[in-house]
């Protein structure tokens, strides 16, 4: 699209700023590092893990799963999440992060007892699943990170009904989605510098053919939601509709927790918080407020029973770090030995007892060497 040096202007000074938005006091963010907790180094591994917990490969990228099954996990594992099953058992899935349509979503399935006894694929021909979101009524919402023509596609774990491609929830660079469950408006994030933060609102909750999606503007630090005309893009990437949208630097992980949709963006290494009720918007961590940020290249997000938020590192030093509920950082597992790659994908089994991780490029910095890692806390 040709913008004009004035309309550029217009939407640097609107759209670029930092909006004024306010962090949270220093008092709760010491100056150096963050507060400690014990963790091991698990040998077989090269990961340290928490003190008390267990950790096992679940998958290898272009191996099988299971050795009785002929099905290779898929390359590149990114987002994911997990869902329960009739049975007490539970399901992850994990994007696949491949261009080419060679991208797609898995799943391995578990029983009660935690031993896995399915793999198989509930997405394939796509490009770039990044990551995604977790609905309520217990699909999965895959995201292409695919420039300005990227999808959501809803996908059923159990991979018994075909995955649909959900178009009006806009055509742009998805990275992840995060649906509140009271009004089932879902809360997407746009991984590009100059990236917006989106909702689509469905005209019936729990049912993603038909809605609007509405783009994020900032009045100082509340924002103020407009209705996107072209969520096809045909004619303006979806970005540019509102030139005067607030920007955020390269947007990625989103969840909800307690009403609020927290989600990171990259580039500033900054952890975001909206209060859904009163359309609030605050920084809970910035890397900026410390001398030696604990936490950097803030990705994939997720949150644990207690309400904790971790934070997969993409970069930074191979880490998850958990944000206590004063959003003071600590580290609760970092990798060894693959400092080419990055953790995506981090998700709890329904009990919260067990965590499932990827490293996406595992040791050799290759996407067909993806690793599938599950801690089990004492």
């Amino acid at each position: 699209m040709s913008v004009s040096r004035r309309q550029f202007l217009h939407y640097a000074i609107l759209g670029l700023s930092n909006m004024a938005i306010p962090r949270i006091s220093l008092a709760d963010h010491p100056a150096k590092g963050g507060i400690i907790r014990k963790t091991y180094l698990d040998k077989t591994h090269n990961i340290e893990i928490p003190e008390g917990s267990v950790i096992r490969q679940i998958a290898q990228s272009s191996q099988p799963v299971i050795d009785t099954l002929n099905y290779q996990w898929h390359a590149a594992p990114d987002g994911g999440a997990c869902f329960a099953t009739e049975d007490k058992g539970w399901i992850y899935v994990s994007n696949s992060e491949m261009k080419n349509q060679q991208g797609g979503v898995g799943a391995i399935r578990f029983n009660k007892h935690g031993e896995i006894v399915n793999a198989y694929s509930i997405l394939e021909n796509t490009n770039r699943n990044c990551a995604g979101g977790k609905t309520p009524w217990n699909t999965w919402l895959s995201c292409e990170e695919y420039g300005d023509i990227g999808q959501v596609y809803e996908c059923d774990p159990e991979g018994k009904r075909k995955a649909v491609v959900r178009p009006l929830m806009g055509s742009f660079n998805h990275e992840a989605a995060a649906v509140d469950p009271v009004s089932g408006y879902v809360y997407l994030t746009e991984d590009v510098p100059d990236g917006c933060f989106y909702r689509f609102k469905p005209e019936e909750q729990g049912d993603l053919s038909a809605g609007t999606l509405e783009v994020a503007l900032a009045n100082k630090n509340i924002l103020v939601w407009k209705t996107i005309e072209d969520p096809s893009a045909a004619k303006t990437p979806t970005r540019f509709q509102f030139l005067e949208a607030a920007r955020f630097k390269g947007g990625e992980g989103i969840v909800y927790h307690n009403k609020q949709i927290f989600f990171t963006t990259k580039i500033d290494n900054i952890v975001w918080r909206y209060d859904i009720a009163t359309h609030l918007i605050t920084k809970v961590y910035d890397a900026a407020d410390y001398e030696l940020p604990l936490l950097t290249g803030v990705d994939n997000i997720e949150v644990s029973q207690s309400g904790e938020l971790l934070i997969a590192e993409d970069g930074g030093n191979m880490q998850i770090i958990a944000l206590d509920h004063k959003y003071r950082p600590h580290v609760l597992v970092e990798i060894h030995g693959q400092d080419k790659s990055e953790i995506t994908g981090p998700a709890f089994s329904p009990d919260g007892k067990r965590l499932y991780f990827s490293s996406q490029r595992g040791k050799t910095d290759k996407s067909e060497d993806g690793i599938s890692y599950e801690i089990t806390f004492g």
